[in-house]
């Protein structure tokens, strides 16, 4: 998640820069047509229009769809952040053995991690791999990348429960099981009565609900026919723009003197990459804001939400040897 006030327009350009380069192509090579005596190559101006405008309508709708998916992904964490300090005041109030009440916390952070680690794993439709994202990645760093999940959750839980979970496909999903084991075995045991029992695997079972809306965000991607059906529109108005501009800039030559008399036409390059750079860099940021938890700079930022609970529930135990929250890196926090 970007922090600063805006992106740098050279950050920007730098991350957009290849849009530009199909624009640039056709309007050179419609230019030297048009300018060679083929004059044919130009097509009525209406026909781009209503190209353009049928695109800006598909991108608006996709950029509402994916900020959505965003804002509902952060929701989720917010209340995720929120269960996290009410499990952890339960944990530590209605448990009088203090080593079972520790446990049941610290495998909470285990369950942080494990979530944040599945939910930063690739699919095939994300965006991180894609040349413009792999470039900016030298802007910020992934923590789910920096360090192996075993080495994350080792300090949190048992060996032989370390063990088990890693031999599991949904590991964040095992771990809350082995809380809802652990409640049940101190209930029988009479460490906690039936109210206090309801209430801590209530919230278990809010977690997992939690955890079910991630994964849906996670593993079901902006369908895939809108997506593809944007990036052929901008494609197709990029590319016949500046053919649609010829004409129109052809005519302006009738109202100028000097230097620029006669050589209007060839304004058609630098304004048709303007113009498809607004588009393609639209659709491009749509694109990369559908996937809230990829690991790219506009992720919703789980691993600092996770270590900002964990600072938390951490002092609710009286503990005063705490992590840091790391900094953020050129505005950009994960």
């Amino acid at each position: 998640m970007h922090i600063g006030k805006l992106y740098k327009l050279p950050e920007f350009l730098f991350w957009t820069r290849r849009t530009m380069i199909l624009p640039l192509i056709m309007g050179i090579i419609s230019t030297v047509l048009y300018q060679s005596g083929m004059k044919w190559v130009a097509i009525p101006w209406t026909i781009v229009a209503l190209l353009g405008t049928a695109a800006a309508f598909i991108i608006g709708f996709k950029n509402q769809q994916t900020y959505s998916r965003t804002w509902e992904a952060r929701q989720i964490w917010g209340a995720v952040v929120s269960k996290s300090r009410g499990w952890g005041i339960m944990c530590r109030d209605f448990i009088t053995d203090k080593d079972h009440s520790k446990e049941l916390i610290y495998r909470h952070f285990a369950w942080l991690t494990a979530l944040r680690y599945q939910l930063r794993s690739e699919r095939g439709w994300e965006n991180t791999n894609r040349s413009y994202n792999e470039e900016y990645k030298k802007f910020y760093t992934v923590p789910e990348k920096e360090i192996p999940l075993e080495e994350a959750l080792k300090k949190y839980i048992t060996k032989d429960e370390l063990n088990y979970i890693l031999a599991t496909n949904n590991r964040a999903g095992q771990l809350l099981s082995l809380q809802s084991k652990q409640l049940k075995a101190l209930h029988e045991n009479g460490e906690i009565d039936l109210f206090k029992f309801l209430d801590m695997h209530g919230t278990v079972r809010e977690l997992i609900e939690h955890q079910g809306k991630s994964e849906r965000i996670k593993n079901f991607p902006y369908p895939r026919q809108y997506a593809s059906v944007n990036a052929f529109f901008v494609k197709l108005f990029s590319f016949l723009l500046p053919f649609g501009l010829l004409e129109e800039f052809d005519k302006l030559n009738n109202g100028v003197t000097g230097f620029m008399h006669g050589n209007m036409i060839w304004m058609v390059i630098p304004f048709s990459v303007l113009i498809s750079w607004i588009y393609t860099s639209l659709e491009q940021v749509g694109e990369s804001t559908s996937n809230p938890f990829e690991g790219s700079a506009n992720d919703v930022p789980i691993s600092q939400m996770s270590l900002i609970v964990e600072i938390d529930m951490r002092e609710m135990l009286g503990e005063t040897d705490l992590p840091s929250v790391a900094p953020p890196k050129n505005n950009i926090v994960l």
